[in-house]
Parts: C-alpha cells; sequence; structure tokens
C-alpha cells in the first residue's frame, strides 16, 4: 500500500503519496552518468483559474497530455538546475537554491507566465529531496541534480500566454558532466541571443535553437561552441552549457549581463566572490575575440574554465575562433584548480561556508 499523508506549512498545504518501493535497491550510485536515471518521487501542482492548486509529492511517473497542448507548440517552457550534496557525517545540502528560484521567476516574467510561489517552489523542493536523500551520491564530483521546471497546459492552438500551467521538481543522481578538459569553437555565424531577447532567461527555446551549431563543432571535434554577439560577431557572451571565464594577467575577466543576453549563473555569482577572496580582479566587461588572440599571442591569457550547476567548474583547453586555434596546458593551471577545490570544499562540506550558500536540510 502506498503511503499517503499530508503536510502543512505555513502558506501551502503539500499532499504526499510514498513509492511502495525504491528503484535506489536496483543500482549504483557511482560513477552515474548526468541526468540519466531520476529518484522514486516528484513535484507537481497546477496553476488554474489565478492560482497555485494541488500541490502534492508522488511516486515518479509519466504525465498524461493533450496533443493539443500549448507548450509541444509554443514553446512557453522554462527551468532551473540546483544541486543537494552530502557532507562527510551523511548530512544532505542544498546550494544556494533561494538564488535559483528567484532567477525561475525573472524566466517566468519574460515568458509570460505566472511565479511560483516561493513555498511551493522552496518547501516543495526541501521535502522532496528530504524524501528522496538517501539517492545523494557520496562520491566525488557527484550530487543530486534538482529540475524544477514550468510549462504552459492549454488545450489550445493559438499564439498567447496560457491560462494554465504545470510546474513540477525532479530529482537525479548524477556524475560529473563533463569528465575531461574541453574543446571550445568560438560561433561566428549563428546566434544565441540579441539584447531585447530571451538570452537571460533559462527557457527551453534557447537551448533548442543551440543544438543544431553544437551539433555541427562537434562534427568538427569540439565538445561545445561559445557564442558571440548577433551584430558582429566578435563580442563573446558565454558557452552552450556554462558562463565563461579568462584569467588575464592577474585578472579573471568574465563577459557581462548587461546587454541581457548572457544567464546570470548561479555558479558563476559564486566564482566572482570566491575570486576575489582569493586575491584576484574580478572585471565583468565586454570582451572581443580580436583581444582574446591578442592576449594568447602575448602569453597574458594563462586559463580559460567555465562555470555552470551542471558543469561546475570545467577547464577549456583549446578555443578555436575561424582558423586561429588556441591551446593551453590546463596542467599547470592553479587559478581554476583552486577555485574548484574551494567551491567543492563548501558544496561537500569539508570547508566552512563563510557566505551562507549552502541550506540544510
Amino acid at each position: 500500500m502506498q503511503q499517503i499523508y499530508l503536510v502543512m506549512t505555513a502558506a501551502v498545504d503539500i499532499n504526499v503519496i510514498k513509492a511502495e518501493s525504491s528503484k535506489l535497491k536496483e543500482m549504483s550510485l557511482e560513477n552515474i552518468p548526468f541526468g540519466k536515471y531520476f529518484t522514486d518521487h516528484m513535484l507537481e501542482a497546477d496553476y488554474e483559474n489565478g492560482e497555485w492548486k494541488n500541490v502534492e509529492i508522488k511516486p515518479y511517473q509519466p504525465l498524461v497530455i493533450e496533443p493539443s497542448m500549448a507548450s509541444l507548440h509554443y514553446g512557453q517552457a522554462i527551468f532551473e538546475g540546483i544541486k543537494a550534496y552530502k557532507s562527510p557525517n551523511g548530512d544532505a545540502f542544498i546550494f544556494r537554491p533561494k538564488d535559483n528560484y528567484n532567477r525561475f521567476n525573472v524566466s517566468a516574467e519574460r515568458m509570460q507566465m505566472p511565479a511560483v510561489p516561493e513555498d511551493i517552489f522552496m518547501e516543495g523542493m526541501r521535502m522532496l529531496v528530504e524524501l528522496d536523500k538517501s539517492w545523494i551520491p557520496g562520491h566525488t564530483d557527484h550530487s543530486l541534480y534538482i529540475r524544477p521546471f514550468m510549462f504552459s497546459t492549454d488545450h489550445l492552438i493559438g499564439v498567447r500566454p496560457s491560462e494554465t500551467y504545470k510546474f513540477m521538481i525532479i530529482l537525479s543522481p548524477t556524475g560529473p558532466y563533463y569528465n575531461a578538459p574541453m574543446k571550445i569553437y568560438v560561433e561566428e555565424k549563428y546566434t544565441r541571443a540579441a539584447p531585447g531577447g530571451v538570452g537571460f532567461s533559462k527557457n527551453a527555446g534557447n537551448y533548442a535553437a543551440s543544438m543544431y551549431p553544437t551539433a555541427m563543432a562537434r562534427k568538427a571535434g569540439y565538445d561545445q561552441v561559445l557564442w558571440t554577439d548577433a551584430f558582429e560577431h566578435k563580442y563573446l557572451q558565454e558557452v552552450g552549457t556554462m558562463n565563461v571565464f579568462f584569467i588575464i594577467g592577474n585578472k579573471a575577466i568574465t563577459p557581462s549581463l548587461e546587454d541581457g543576453t548572457i544567464l546570470a549563473g548561479v555558479t558563476r555569482d559564486s566564482a566572482i566572490t570566491i575570486l576575489k577572496k582569493m586575491g584576484l580582479e574580478v572585471v565583468e566587461r565586454k570582451i572581443t575575440t580580436d583581444e582574446l588572440i591578442d592576449v594568447y599571442k602575448s602569453g597574458e591569457l594563462k586559463e580559460v574554465f567555465g562555470t555552470g550547476t551542471a558543469a561546475t567548474i570545467s577547464l577549456i583547453k583549446e578555443l578555436k575562433y575561424k582558423d586561429f586555434i588556441m591551446e593551453f596546458n590546463v596542467d599547470s593551471w592553479k587559478v581554476s584548480t583552486e577555485l574548484k577545490e574551494r567551491l567543492n570544499g563548501i558544496r561537500y562540506g569539508t570547508a566552512t561556508d563563510e557566505f551562507g550558500w549552502m541550506y540544510k536540510l
């Protein structure tokens, strides 16, 4: 028999239906691929008649949808990526979930979707992770990936904001997204985002549009693309799955967010904070392909790395722009290595969380 009970919070009632048995008995959480397996439970809530209702945690299961569901046709869909970690003594923590909650609702506003209340997002996530915390891997570079998402559910063909929506959270135990330093192709034809567009929001369409150029880059032997601006294709923006940093001389340079074309990464913000703590000057500004090539030729370009929830801190060993290839000896790098060690120390509970980033269950 499934266990059913009701949890009362300050502002929302969350119905909980527990799975009869756990799938975890049949698998190992070591060396697990990213995003392939999912835990025993999920959270689901509906937006109807101007209010959120039917908030429920229940066994992970398929959805039944109509072929006319609006999000299948017009792409009103957003998501977030968050991670939970296990400390050496077995305590479970979520990394900076409030920041992801705030960014989620920024995306919702841009995509003309309703805001998700904090009690549903935060308390629902806490309860869900608490219920499935045995799925958090205890291995190096492993974590529990948390995927909140929302999509339109009107059964109507017509270009307009939906009147109904579904908000969900699913969980996936995962290992590292990238297992080795990356080769990146600097994109000079295709565009990810333009000023006035939706580049700053974490919506499904941004990722769908990136797939063709990324596939082209992979055919050429590269892992991802580094996007450039839509008008001149000379100002660097972000890599497909992460923000990007350049160690130039004794400074850390990262493209600024001012044009609204780059995702305001939570890991990006964390990296900026830690880099400053390490004594580096961090500069958020525009940087061009010409400048990058010049500082590479002069020897001032010391390190290049990406930051993201899935990617964490990922080293970049090669950049290609047109016919010019920049190669790096990542084994000698110190800044990105220390940055990753400090960030992992906080996330895995082996270092003091002096910034108050870890949300304990």
